[in-house]
């Protein structure tokens, strides 16, 4: 072997002559994130929190939120033709591009599976839980029958097992009691459920109302900078919500109001 040829040999054997090394692997796509709705931190001694309204901040938010309220012995009245639901309420909040939060019983997402879906599928709404049964949380309280304190857990449980069995998505974490009647023995029951119960700081006077502008007038007496409005999603029981609903929403725009539903005005106060 010549000193040239030589020379090669022992560069390549201390491996000078380079190959190429493994391609690497391509870096793999960052794992989606998925956004939790926002819910406030338990109260005190762990209880379930409550929220009335957000913060009274210069940007002047409302949230308009509706009860769909069906009691669970109401099947027969809705099978003879009474209307629980109220369609026309539902286009018009769409016709006028206004959010809203619907407070549903699995009840009534049993009767009306397609209006359910419907709302709880349409980015300008969002569902939340107002009980199955629609029985009251505490004792007198407008003359509804009354949960055991043993049974409230499965009430908000069932709900949600209502609106899946209804196809209805991304219910929200939140909480409405019927009538709004509560105490520290519901507040306690409903702890491990990981729920934020709903309030209100406006009083639309909708239920068996007869005079839309009364409704409106007091509506927009009341409302302030983030405050919640309840009001109902029923026919039979609310026939003037609707009509309200056209006079409320040009003159809080008028005053510089933006509707928004409840999670933003529940994720802004727990920044």
């Amino acid at each position: 072997m010549s000193a040239t040829l030589a020379g090669l040999a022992a560069l390549a054997a201390c491996g000078t002559a380079r190959t190429p090394h493994p391609a690497r692997p391509a870096p793999s796509a960052p794992s989606p994130v998925v956004s939790r709705p926002p819910t406030l931190a338990p109260g005190p001694a762990g209880l379930t929190p409550v929220f009335k309204n957000g913060t009274r901040t210069p940007d002047k938010t409302v949230a308009l939120t509706f009860d769909a309220d069906m009691t669970a012995d109401q099947g027969p009245r809705a099978a003879a033709g009474e209307h629980f639901d109220n369609p026309r309420l539902i286009a018009t909040l769409r016709a006028m591009r206004v959010p809203a939060t619907v407070f549903m019983t699995g009840r009534w997402a049993e009767q009306y599976p397609v209006q359910a879906r419907s709302i709880g599928r349409d980015p300008l709404f969002e569902v939340a839980n107002h009980s199955y049964s629609h029985y009251a949380f505490t004792g007198d309280c407008y003359g509804l029958p009354t949960v055991p304190q043993e049974r409230m857990r499965a009430e908000v449980e069932r709900a949600y097992a209502a609106f899946r069995e209804a196809g209805v998505r991304g219910v929200m974490p939140y909480f409405r009691f019927p009538g709004g009647c509560y105490d520290r023995r519901a507040l306690k029951a409903l702890a491990s459920t990981g729920v934020t119960a709903v309030q209100w700081d406006v009083v639309s006077g909708d239920a068996f109302a007869t005079d839309a502008g009364a409704v409106a007038r007091q509506v927009l007496d009341g409302v302030r900078a983030g405050s919640v409005v309840v009001m109902h999603c029923t026919r039979s029981a609310a026939p003037v919500s609707e009509r309200a609903v056209r006079m409320i929403v040009p003159e809080l725009r008028e005053r510089g109001f933006r509707f928004v539903k409840v999670s933003e005005l529940i994720g802004g106060s727990a920044l």
